[in-house]
């Protein structure tokens, strides 16, 4: 060590207030162990404190005995042997006796044992002064003159205990004194009271600071012995020693092997020569080489030191520590150390940050490294007054490949996307994948904004053009949602989420474009967020209800049948739009719930018309994906009553869109209740005669969008309703026209063919008591004109 350490630990610095157990210091010392070692102390010399206190007691009743009552003596006597038995009790049974640390409270707490110690002595010499003859005052202050320097003696290791017990007893013996002797004498006890206890206090002192040297020799030990390793018990550790000139000394064959050297010949060879290798001669040192340089010529300690050195041509990394040496007359003798080849840990450490900031099936950055360099960027745009620009980026129709063609497919596909995007990268921007299908870039530099939009055009192209795998060709598509920082969210959380929100839009405006964040669309994501919130409520509060729209014959208007329309009333946001919170419901799957009340309410309601009025209900795609669904529509018919022909589910295309799923099964065993199938908004998706196909289907709905085309003579929309009409014939099925305004409108799809038509021409959606009484009514004219 050196000598400026050795000095400090052989004189360290004691608080006299820590010593003596007024405070606990909040320095590098750990008092804990040292406070032990004082209780553990004073309960070793417990019994023999109790046995000079008796002692002490006897000769003070033999001394006092011409000048007091002998009960009175025996009373005095029973109090000191009592004191001393409670204070000799007290220690031994201490819960920190024997224990490695204490707190400061255990050793203060011992100023009460004293000061009832000293209280008790201070009797005899203060009762005893008035008629107390000079001898048998000296006598009197020889015996506690002894009683406090045993005492100063033996229990000085707690010095806040001792300490008051020698103020006490000492005024009392120095006021004996005055009162029988005068100041002199009196001067006398006190001085030499005062020498006891600065006595005690230095002796406390010297006790505390040998405890306080063995703690930290232990300590010292530990650390050299983990630092040097003197049993190189690991094939890893070696040795290593250089002289003051920093030549090699005394070599371990482990050491010599490691940097490829002979133990013999290694021996005086300078240490940073054997271990720059090759370079020796150049000069050029690696970062780690320097600093050791550095660490030796200044002496110091040093431990973990990093070296990346070639031995035999091969690159291996070390981790070296040393401590400096020196002679018994404090000159440096060199360095002794211990180092370990860290090569297979730290290649091994490399790998596990690499799989913990790159995503395994891309090998592009993973989520937690492209936040890490987002946040690295914000900060560059701080300090450089410049913005950085984030993309998130969403892969089109990529589920209904991942769902067709299996994941294995899907991961490849991903593979391929992660290529495409890398080859797009210049130094500027970091791409990353998110999770899933979801793909990001860092722009590190973003102030150029056409530069960074003419870059995102080029994503959503690269990703958009086709790909061929397993004889495959697949055509997705790419969405992107982009912000600016600072501009758009000075933390990376925050551009994050403006990104996200962006590519919301993107999303919402059917994928295939970007859309830059803009403030809007915070407060609309905010609505949103209030808009799920109370949908959750509504339920439960009973806020949804139900309307019916007439469905009637094209032929002559008679009553066909009823579809049943959601309607939600919040009572502070109003009426809410079902184009608002159907899909909201969809999204945050809470349509399964909806649904079933939906059923099971207009189920009972149509229950309560006479006649056949059939009732027409809307199923989303999440109802029939799941098989549960086929006991919720069997519950609802068997407790309405509702006979099974006069419900009618309607359902869209996008039902069957998701490969693998149950909803063609579920709606087989559904039309095995005797339950029709409407076919609804045929014409405006993937329309296919496939759909058709799969399930029997009672009737076709044709979109009013078809239905506004024929009646402004547009003649796509004419042949799509003639031919949609021909083959629902062809089938045997019906057909629905939606949206039928007017009167021209009624006739022009009745011309074309038609079957039956919905629309605010025929009635708007009504309140359940008006469509009850509409239902009744057409029941009764069908039942007066039959």
């Amino acid at each position: 060590m050196s000598q400026s350490s050795a000095s400090q630990f052989a004189n360290p610095k004691i608080d006299a207030r820590a010593l003596l157990g007024l405070y606990d210091p909040a320095d590098s010392t750990d008092w804990g162990p040292i406070r032990a070692a004082q209780i553990n102390a004073g309960c070793r010399l417990a019994l023999v404190a109790f046995a000079a206190n008796l002692l002490g007691a006897a000769l003070t009743i033999l001394i006092a005995a011409p000048m007091a009552p002998l009960w009175s003596l025996i009373g005095w006597g029973a109090l000191v042997t009592a004191v001393a038995l409670g204070i000799t009790f007290r220690r031994l049974s201490s819960p920190w006796r024997g224990a490695k640390s204490a707190p400061v409270q255990a050793v203060r707490n011992t100023l009460l044992e004293g000061l009832a110690l000293g209280a008790v002595w201070s009797i005899p010499p203060l009762t005893l002064a008035a008629q107390a003859s000079s001898a048998d005052a000296l006598r009197l202050w020889i015996v506690l003159s002894v009683l406090m320097t045993l005492s100063a003696v033996a229990m000085a290791a707690l010095p806040l205990a001792t300490l008051g017990f020698l103020a006490l007893l000492g005024a009392a013996v120095t006021t004996m004194l005055f009162l029988i002797g005068g100041p002199v004498i009196a001067a006398a006890a006190a001085l030499f009271t005062l020498m006891v206890m600065v006595s005690c206090y230095y002796q406390a002192r010297g006790l505390v600071v040998i405890r306080a040297n063995e703690i930290a020799l232990a300590e010292r030990d530990e650390t050299v012995s983990l630092l040097l390793r003197d049993t190189e018990d690991h094939t890893a550790d070696w040795l290593w020693e250089i002289d003051a000139a920093r030549r090699i000394v005394r070599a371990s064959p482990r050491f010599a092997y490691a940097v490829g050297h002979d133990p013999v010949t290694i021996n005086q060879m300078p240490i940073l020569q054997v271990l720059a290798g090759a370079n020796w001669e150049s000069g050029q040192f690696e970062k780690g080489l320097r600093e050791l340089s550095d660490k030796l010529k200044r002496r110091e300690a040093f431990r973990d030191l990093q070296l990346n050195i070639q031995v035999k041509g091969e690159h291996r990394c070390w981790e070296i520590a040393a401590t400096p040496r020196f002679d018994d007359g404090g000159n440096f003798i060199g360095f002794r150390g211990v180092g370990s080849d860290v090569t297979e840990a730290r290649a091994s450490t490399e790998r596990i940050n690499r799989m913990a900031r790159f995503d395994t099936l891309t090998g592009l950055p993973n989520r937690l490294m492209i936040y890490e360099s987002l946040a690295r960027a914000i900060e560059d745009t701080e300090k450089w007054s410049s913005r950085c620009g984030f993309m998130m980026i969403d892969l089109d129709r990529f589920k209904a490949v991942n769902d067709s063609l299996g994941h294995p497919v899907g991961d490849r596909l991903l593979g391929r996307v992660a290529q495409r995007l890398a080859q797009l990268m210049s130094d500027n921007e970091l791409v990353g994948r998110l999770g899933g299908d979801e793909f990001a870039i860092v722009v590190r530099d973003a102030t150029d904004s056409a530069q960074v939009e003419a870059l995102a055009r080029r994503v959503i192209e690269a990703i958009s053009a086709p790909y061929d795998i397993d004889q495959n060709t697949l055509h997705i598509g790419a969405s992107l949602g982009l912000a600016y920082g600072p501009r758009d969210g000075r933390t990376a959380e925050t551009l994050v989420r403006s990104a996200d929100l962006a590519l919301y839009r993107s999303k919402d405006a059917g994928g295939g474009v970007f859309h830059a964040y803009e403030q809007q669309l915070h407060v609309q994501a905010e609505e949103r967020r209030v808009l799920e919130m109370a949908l959750r409520k509504a339920l439960t509060n009973g806020e949804l209800s139900l309307n019916y729209q007439p469905v009637v014959a094209a032929r002559d208007g008679t009553l066909a049948g009823f579809e049943a329309l959601l309607r939600w009333q919040h009572p502070t946001l109003g009426m809410v739009s079902p184009a608002k919170f159907i899909p909201l419901a969809e999204e945050t799957r809470l349509i399964a719930p909806i649904g079933e009340w939906v059923l099971r309410t207009a189920c009972a309601e149509a229950a309560r018309w006479q006649g056949q009025t059939r009732i027409s209900i809307n199923v989303s795609p999440e109802q029939l994906h799941n098989p549960a669904f086929v006991g919720v529509v069997a519950s609802a018919l068997a407790n309405s009553g509702l006979p099974p022909e006069r419900l009618e589910l309607e359902v869209t295309e996008s039902v069957f869109m998701r490969e693998g799923t149950c909803a063609t099964q579920v709606l087989e065993r559904i039309l095995d209740l005797g339950v029709r199938l409407a076919l609804d908004d045929f014409g405006t998706g993937y329309s296919s005669l496939g759909y058709l196909s799969r399930s029997r289907f009672s009737t076709i709905k044709i979109d009013r969008s078809f239905v506004q085309g024929a009646s402004k003579n547009v003649p796509e929309a004419i042949a799509i309703i003639r031919a949609v009409v021909a083959l629902a014939q062809s089938l045997g099925m019906a057909t629905t026209a939606e949206g039928v305004e007017t009167e021209a409108e009624h006739h022009l799809v009745e011309q074309l063919g038609c079957t039956k038509v919905q629309g605010y021409y025929f009635g708007r959606p009504l309140p359940v008591d008006e469509a009850r009484i509409l239902a009744n009514r057409a029941s009764a004219d069908a039942a007066a004109a039959a």
